[in-house]
């Protein structure tokens, strides 16, 4: 039976860039056994020895780290040296390496991407507008979007739009019934970007029926009928096709990477606009 490591995850903010940094590295490993161990706001020497000393008596530790105080990085780095506990730090060769090619000093300050500025309060509106325009709920102002998601049910239509809310993207998304579902204003619009979602038939069936048996509904209808299924599917890739929308087949990809590929998408419409 392979070790558990004791990951340790140290970071001198609220460490949500590292838990994302350590989620994209563990997905490359299959045999990867660990437990995790968070510690966030460290910014002290006494809260690091603490740590450290807590990681000593712990079989196989590895310490992942974002500390962006050099001098506190530096304490960290050699205390686990001297500990002999493998212990990486995951900004700070980056910061040191952008310093020489800006030719600026970095600022070093800890949640520095957390203040208030022009583009907090920007993710801030598209969340709230996201939020409303969900689910094809309000259509009076849709044209303010910068995206709009059109899809069958169960197509990762809501939670792509609010991951893309947090990238500050004003995002619309709409239920596809059949044509009408879709306002005029949408289909004769050429400046929004408007992506088709679509994904396998098989697959909608599955996620449909797991979604009414964690409901507790197991009533036969055409929203679990797999000749249905198969015949909406069909239907939306015509409709997508008729009004030349990209589409994005999710059937195997992650909100993320569906995220990123509209992102592109926009970007490229945009600029090409």
């Amino acid at each position: 039976m392979k070790n558990t490591h004791q990951v340790y995850l140290i970071s001198d903010s609220t460490g949500e860039t590292l838990d994302r940094i350590f989620m994209a590295l563990k997905a490359q490993f299959n045999n990867f056994n660990y437990d995790l161990n968070h510690f966030s706001f460290t910014r002290t020497e006494n809260q690091i020895s603490t740590i450290l000393n807590d990681a000593k008596n712990k079989e196989s530790p590895i310490i992942l780290y974002t500390v962006v105080n050099s001098k506190l990085a530096k304490f960290l780095a050699e205390e686990a040296n001297r500990k002999n506990i493998p212990c990486f730090g995951v900004l700070g060769d980056l910061i040191l390496n952008f310093s020489k090619i800006l030719n600026e000093k970095a600022t070093h300050q800890p949640s520095a991407q957390h203040v208030l500025d022009k583009d907090y309060y920007k993710r801030i509106e598209a969340i709230q507008f996201t939020m409303n325009h969900d689910d094809g709920n309000n259509t009076e102002n849709i044209l303010e979007s910068d995206i709009i998601l059109i899809g069958v049910s169960r197509t990762s239509k809501t939670p792509t739009s609010i991951y893309l809310a947090n990238k500050g993207l004003k995002t619309s998304n709409i239920p596809l019934v059949n044509e009408m579902s879709i306002p005029n204003d949408i289909v004769e619009s050429k400046a929004i970007c408007v992506i088709g979602l679509t994904t396998e038939a098989e697959r909608l069936y599955d996620i449909r029926r797991n979604r009414l048996n964690s409901l507790k509904e197991n009533e036969v209808s055409d929203y679990t009928n797999y000749e249905k299924i198969r015949e909406e599917v069909e239907r939306s890739k015509k409709i997508f096709k008729q009004n030349k929308w990209p589409v994005i087949d999710v059937t195997r990809k992650s909100v993320e990477e569906t995220a990123a590929s509209i992102i592109k998408i926009f970007e490229i419409q945009n600029k090409n606009g």
